[in-house]
């Protein structure tokens, strides 16, 4: 494939990843509820909640399944195998078929694995807007989380977003899972300035005890404080602390108000950095407060749609 790099990008245009659910592929009852449901995205799952000899099972499950389904504004990401495993092209080649909005590759360690999936996407002709996901999830992978994200800047790479994975990371490294996920923190903010020096977005691992709101909703302002777009999720029960947590609050809308106002005043013109109630505001952080008003924008769109 083309390796060139383009010019840095700016933030991919905005886009809400606040709660993404991932759903077994063979789990047939749970697929059947994701209509109700209020996630921004889902990821359908072909590879570790699928046993081997269940994989062709999952694979005609979520066929049939994407075939017939309305899921209006979710985004539909599928989880394929990873590209060293003895499935991985059958499920490509079901994605190529289906056309969902990203495929997530598992367990990526080099740039390698995206350019693999990238080049059999353009081989098919598939449309540029199916995207590649990559997961952060062993050592190498945090390690290399840089030269994967710069992915991002290759021309054909499809790259769109890192999500960590920290239940094999956890297994590799052999650290505890603990609250606060102290010992952690180095890797996850690792991943996170590797997708943001590319313009990637970035989405944090799940918490596994999905009856435990209060550890899941002081695990989600964790994230949210240390820069990602939302959180991988295992249970519909996560998913409305997951969009709070994760969506613009009342005061950062009225302060994006605020700033995006102050700049678009003819009086500012010329002015890349004015005093906004004291406080000395760059016009950087005008690019910013358009990000915080498209995502209220589109929270409230997608109330306005709800039946």
């Amino acid at each position: 494939m083309n390796s060139a790099l383009t010019a840095p990008p700016d933030r991919h245009p905005t886009r809400l990843r606040r709660s993404v659910l991932t759903v077994p592929a063979v789990n047939q009852r749970a697929l059947g509820k994701i209509a109700e449901l209020d996630c921004d995205a889902v990821i359908f799952d072909l590879e570790d909640s699928v046993a081997p000899e269940k994989k062709a099972e999952a694979r005609q499950n979520l066929k049939t399944f994407l075939s017939q389904a309305d899921l209006s504004w979710r985004e539909r990401i599928v989880r394929v195998n990873g590209v060293d495993s003895p499935y991985f092209h059958e499920d490509m080649a079901l994605v190529i078929a289906l056309s969902p909005d990203a495929v997530l590759l598992p367990k990526v360690e080099v740039p390698g694995s995206v350019h693999t999936a990238a080049d059999l996407l353009s081989e098919a002709d598939a449309m540029e807007s199916l995207r590649i996901w990559a997961m952060i999830e062993t050592p190498l992978g945090v390690l290399n989380g840089a030269a994967i994200a710069s992915c991002g800047r290759t021309s054909n790479s499809r790259l769109d977003a890192l999500v960590v994975g920290l239940n094999d990371l956890r297994k590799a490294t052999a650290i505890p899972a603990e609250p606060g996920r102290t010992y952690l923190v180095p890797y996850l903010m690792q991943v996170v300035l590797a997708a943001r020096a590319y313009g990637l977005d970035v989405v944090d691992s799940v918490f596994n005890d999905f009856q435990d709101f209060g550890g899941f909703e002081t695990e989600c302002a964790q994230g949210r404080s240390m820069g990602f777009d939302g959180k991988m999720l295992i249970h519909p029960s996560q998913i409305a602390a997951a969009n709070m947590r994760f969506g613009p609050t009342g005061s950062e809308v009225l302060h994006a108000h605020t700033v995006v106002r102050a700049f678009a005043d003819p009086a500012h013109a010329h002015l890349n950095v004015i005093n906004i109630e004291g406080q000395m505001i760059e016009r950087l952080h005008a690019a910013e407060a358009e990000r915080v008003l498209g995502k209220a924008a589109s929270i409230e769109a997608r109330r306005d749609t709800k039946p």
